[in-house]
């Protein structure tokens, strides 16, 4: 029978005093990589120190947050969680981690933090997550994210497991978990956006901080206002906006019409750039406006 064990680093039991600096915790959702490491660090020492023995004693596969195209914050903290445990399992003698990903058929343009537990419900109800059962055997699992604040994205990774009639044991890790549920779901969405409310919180980042895409950080920057847009465009590299361009539409987001006008403008920047340097094929503007009739 499968047994499902939950762990967290941190507890969220009150608004106002976190025993984690709510600063940080806003920079590694909007793409830090310096606090994504420190995060996946913490959180792998703790969980080597409460079970080390089952570590050296079972074969683990470590699965982070679904994605589809682009990953999420919590994936990175999740590799650097997966080289710690990887110093401590080499270390001692023992074979590296495997790693397996769950795949999503879904992106959403809404914003998880500002729900409460039945909206997050009823929205990813629908959503299907797969994972490769043939590369589990009788491993133990490993599912990582960086909050728990209803529980519903573990409800979905559960019915997963259920559906596919996986029994093997699981931990589920995360970083922080709300125990307080006399408080809203929201507070999701105050330590989000604790350090960043505008493209200007977001250019510290890039600036001062090792910096990495994630899906939180690409529909963040499509959302903003065009003119806010245009002037964060205007200091970036081209390099930065191709990536910014294709992340987006790898993951659909050219059907939110939300989005449209600002990857339109993202994509005539990429063509003009693609003439000019005359070595790639050109790209024509309705490749992004037809996906709009998908809504």
């Amino acid at each position: 029978m499968r047994q499902i064990e939950s762990f967290s680093v941190y507890k969220i039991n009150q608004e106002v005093d976190f025993d984690f600096s709510p600063a940080e915790y806003s920079r590694f959702k909007y793409g830090s990589k310096n606090m994504a490491r420190k995060f996946g660090y913490i959180l792998a020492d703790t969980f080597i120190n409460k079970y080390s023995s089952i570590l050296l004693q079972h074969e683990i596969i470590v699965i982070p947050s679904a994605f589809s195209h682009i990953q999420t914050a919590s994936c990175l903290m999740e590799s650097f969680f997966v080289d710690r445990l990887n110093l401590h399992l080499f270390n001692s003698g023992k074979t590296p981690l495997n790693q397996v990903k769950i795949t999503r058929t879904t992106s959403y343009r809404e914003d998880y933090g500002q729900m409460s537990a039945e909206d997050r419900f009823n929205l990813i109800k629908a959503d299907k997550f797969h994972i490769d059962k043939s590369l589990l055997a009788d491993k133990t699992l490993i599912f990582i994210d960086d909050i728990k604040i209803t529980g519903t994205h573990e409800r979905i990774i559960v019915k997963m497991l259920e559906d596919n009639n996986i029994k093997n044991n699981c931990y589920m890790l995360y970083l922080a978990e709300l125990i307080n549920h006399f408080l809203h779901p929201r507070i999701e969405n105050y330590l989000n956006h604790y350090s960043v409310k505008n493209l200007f919180d977001l250019d510290k980042i890039l600036i001062n901080e090792c910096f990495v895409f994630n899906t939180r950080v690409v529909k963040f920057i499509l959302n903003r206002p065009q003119s806010e847009f245009k002037h964060f465009l205007n200091q970036k590299s081209i390099e930065f906006i191709r990536e910014l361009f294709f992340l987006a539409i790898g993951n659909s987001y050219g059907q939110f019409e939300a989005y449209r006008t600002n990857l339109i403008f993202l994509q005539e920047i990429v063509k003009d750039h693609d003439l000019q340097m005359n070595n790639e094929p050109t790209l024509k503007t309705h490749e992004v406006a037809y996906t709009s009739s998908r809504q």
